[in-house]
């Protein structure tokens, strides 16, 4: 069972148990994978009432279980993307320290502006975190300044980056987290730093809206 699975129930309103299929892990984090019957799945959509909604109508079922949900986004600006931009509360863009991703940060932007006016009003951006960092290349170190300059002005570029390394390329095949298989990387301590970055970031959100309330 997968997420084509579970939002095709919602799109065919089957009675079903919303927690059925979801993997638990060892680590304490929950996964509810997704494979090609995804991509299929996104023609369907477009035909569907409601169709930008359908993995908010599902993530409702589930999300009280959970403390965070993590939606990993194909690198598209499909019917998909737009059911995860719809569902979240807010969003972390991932930029490869390369030219043409980059690039793509204004088409994206433009994109999360329009969901936000017309479809998800409470859509944030927490920030910009920059992946397969070399910083031994004159082309990543150039392309991290040029980010930084045309956005670190407009919202948060987190200090964490992601290096490029091929420890964390092996996770996959060894099913196993970064944690797990190579837990001294320097990949795994850039995920642990930007994991503490974005939960002093929660916190601070809690406290200022604690305090709006009063």
């Amino acid at each position: 069972m997968t997420l084509a699975t579970k939002l095709a129930e919602v799109m065919r309103e089957e009675p079903s148990d919303p927690m059925s299929g979801i993997l638990h892990h060892e680590e304490k984090v929950d996964v509810l994978p997704a494979n090609l019957e995804l991509s299929a799945l996104e023609m369907s959509l477009v035909t569907v009432m409601s169709r930008e909604t359908t993995l908010r109508t599902y993530l409702e079922q589930v999300k009280d279980h959970y403390d965070y949900i993590l939606i990993d986004c194909m690198p598209s600006l499909g019917m998909i993307t737009l059911n995860a931009l719809a569902a979240a509360d807010s969003v972390i863009i991932p930029v490869q320290a390369q030219y043409l991703p980059a690039k793509g940060m204004t088409q994206l932007l433009q994109t999360v502006s329009k969901v936000k006016k017309h479809i998800n009003p409470s859509l944030k951006i927490d920030g910009i975190l920059l992946t397969l960092v070399d910083g031994r290349t004159n082309l990543a170190r150039s392309t991290v300044e040029a980010l930084r300059a045309n956005f670190g002005s407009i919202m948060r570029i987190y200090k964490a980056s992601i290096p490029s390394a091929v420890k964390a390329a092996e996770v996959s095949s060894k099913g196993k987290s970064i944690f797990a298989y190579e837990p001294s990387s320097p990949a795994s301590k850039a995920y642990t730093d930007f994991t503490r970055e974005v939960l002093a970031s929660g916190r601070q959100k809690e406290r200022l809206r604690s305090a709006d309330a009063r």
